[in-house]
């Protein structure tokens, strides 16, 4: 009893000082057998920043093991509502109906405190329950750039110094899934071990209920113990000395709720890795009030769409753009002018048509290339969805084989006879402020080509995706409530030399992209569509003919009514 007493006391101390800021009458230096049942350990608790105690940074540069809380240390306090992040998982992974489920259930959820043991159970349940597990990918494919808008620039600077002395970084997380942050600990901030909760998996598919994973707990402890050093441990709860693994931690740096308040959220330029890919049709943060405001606006947004795209298909350019500008679908042309349609064939008295080579954000950069030109432009894709070519404004697309020498022929024909041609040489959209590495075919065709950098912008969805139904593009771009695009001409670039031998295709190739990018103020990458696909779908992105219908590797479900599109590669 006597033993049972002072445990109360030193905890209670303990929990004055951490939610009152009041200095606990007890040594600076706390064992942890304080939180816990078990046997002691020689854990010492050190409050982050205050003078009397080793700093951390000194700790670190030792080249110990890190064990990071990634749920209270690693992630803003703003970030204690993991509402979002399951949502992400039910309507990118689940659907819209397994959401609306979910949402319907905020109510209960919130009655049980949201970040609860039982609101994150009921949460997971909703959220996984039926999924098949080898072809979840939302956890790589989705939910980084949400993690990485909530990682703290203190959480990541412990992660950066233990990375520079050499150390193992450990990441635990006690409320998430270890398979919804792996893809971020891993993948984007280099953490060398992930544990945390496993969801159960039968007969292949994910059955919602969550288990703790005790062999990767016993397989860690033994590696801190096989390093010949105790762990240092990094948290911003108590809660973190009840796991398993704190008893490794000879010393551990607690960051208490004032500490964390005036935490910033990690600047994108200091982003050890840039989140170039990401997938998922959401465009905003679920929080339990904007997925309500989604919901109640689709039955809406989808007759709107319908409206915008009869205008599409029915009105002249010149008057369709104020119409459909009146229902919040705008496009602006930047710096000003259209290029003058002079051909690069005058001089010599033959018609010769022109390229346009465009930078890819959506299916539709063809589209307004011709809206801003008041012309009609001839566009190259290959495997593009029955659908989408029905509903083109532009007509029929020419479609390539991916045989290089064929396609440059057929593109060499529609210049010849005179046409405007756009191509996008990326290969695959890129969502964010990048451009991927331009396929250097275009810089072969022509004595001249024009730049043309586009830009977009979306309030609810993205109009693109690696491992969704493509056909559907069209429809979520013209769902949104707004959007805009930006169409800007750049000044033509004279590429005869390369047909002349004086200059390698490649290096053209990155000659205009480096003009597009400065232009829109993108950053230049080398990276490409197998990049894209590999990470986001699990194969190479391309579409194959087996048995007169597409196919692809597994993991990207396709058939002929929705194939992958590219325009030119």
């Amino acid at each position: 009893l006597s033993t049972m007493a002072k445990k109360q006391k030193l905890f209670s101390a303990l929990l004055s000082f951490i939610l009152h800021g009041t200095r606990p009458p007890i040594s600076s230096r706390v064992t942890a057998t304080a939180m816990t049942e078990s046997s002691p350990h020689p854990s010492s608790l050190h409050h982050l920043g205050r003078s009397s105690h080793p700093p951390m940074a000194e700790k670190i540069a030792a080249g110990r093991t890190l064990v990071l809380d990634v749920d209270a240390a690693l992630l803003l306090p703003s970030s204690s509502s993991l509402f979002p992040y399951f949502m992400l998982v039910a309507l990118e992974a689940g659907g819209y109906l397994r959401g609306l489920v979910l949402l319907l259930l905020y109510p209960i959820i919130l009655s049980m405190g949201r970040a609860s043991d039982v609101a994150v159970r009921v949460m997971a349940m909703v959220a996984f329950c039926g999924l098949r597990a080898s072809r979840f990918r939302a956890g790589r494919a989705v939910l980084p750039k949400w993690f990485m808008e909530d990682v703290a620039a203190e959480g990541f600077e412990a992660m950066r110094m233990s990375n520079a002395t050499g150390g193992r970084r450990v990441c635990v997380t006690r409320w998430l899934p270890r398979v919804m942050v792996e893809g971020l600990l891993r993948d984007y901030l280099g953490a060398e071990a992930v544990v945390g909760k496993e969801m159960k998996v039968l007969w292949g598919f994910y059955t919602g209920l969550m288990e703790e994973e005790d062999e990767v707990v016993l397989e860690e402890e033994k590696k801190i113990m096989a390093e010949g050093d105790d762990a240092l441990g990094f948290c911003g709860s108590l809660e973190f000395l009840l796991h398993p693994l704190s008893r490794s931690c000879k010393d551990i740096y607690l960051a208490t709720r004032d500490d964390r308040a005036t935490w910033q959220a990690l600047p994108r330029s200091k982003y050890p890795k840039a989140v170039v890919f990401h997938d998922g049709r959401l465009a905003f943060r679920p929080t339990a009030g904007s997925t309500l405001a989604m919901f109640m606006w689709l039955p809406f947004g989808v007759a709107l769409a319908s409206a915008r795209l009869t205008v599409a298909l029915t009105v002249p350019y010149r008057y369709s753009t104020p119409i459909l500008a009146a229902t919040g679908m705008s496009w602006r042309l930047k710096a000003g002018e259209r290029p003058p349609l002079q051909t690069a064939g005058v001089e010599r008295g033959c018609r010769r048509g022109q390229l346009f080579v465009c930078n890819h954000r959506t299916l539709l950069d063809p589209v307004y290339v011709s809206v801003a030109l008041d012309r009609p432009v001839r566009a190259v894709s290959y495997s593009l969805s029955r659908l989408s070519e029905l509903i083109s404004p532009i007509g029929r697309t020419v479609r390539l084989t991916r045989d290089r020498d064929a396609d440059g022929r057929a593109m060499g024909r529609l210049l010849e006879s005179g046409d405007l041609v756009v191509v996008c040489p990326e290969g695959t959209t890129c969502r964010e402020p990048y451009l991927l590495r331009f396929s250097p075919l275009f810089a072969e065709l022509s004595d001249d080509v024009v730049p043309v950098g586009v830009a977009v912008e979306t309030a609810m969805f993205y109009p693109t995706t690696a491992g969704g139904l493509k056909c559907l593009d069209p429809f979520f771009y013209m769902v949104n409530p707004r959007m805009c695009y930006t169409v800007q001409f750049l000044e033509r670039v004279r590429t005869a030399v390369v047909r002349e031998g004086k200059v390698p295709s490649a290096d053209m190739a990155n000659l205009v992209q480096k003009k597009i990018g400065d232009a829109l103020g993108y950053s230049c990458t080398m990276l490409t569509r197998k990049d894209k696909y590999l990470m986001l779908a699990g194969n190479d992105g391309v579409v194959r003919k087996v048995d007169g219908k597409c196919s692809s590797a597994p993991l990207l479900v396709m058939d002929e009514s929705h194939c992958t599109q590219f325009f030119f590669v």
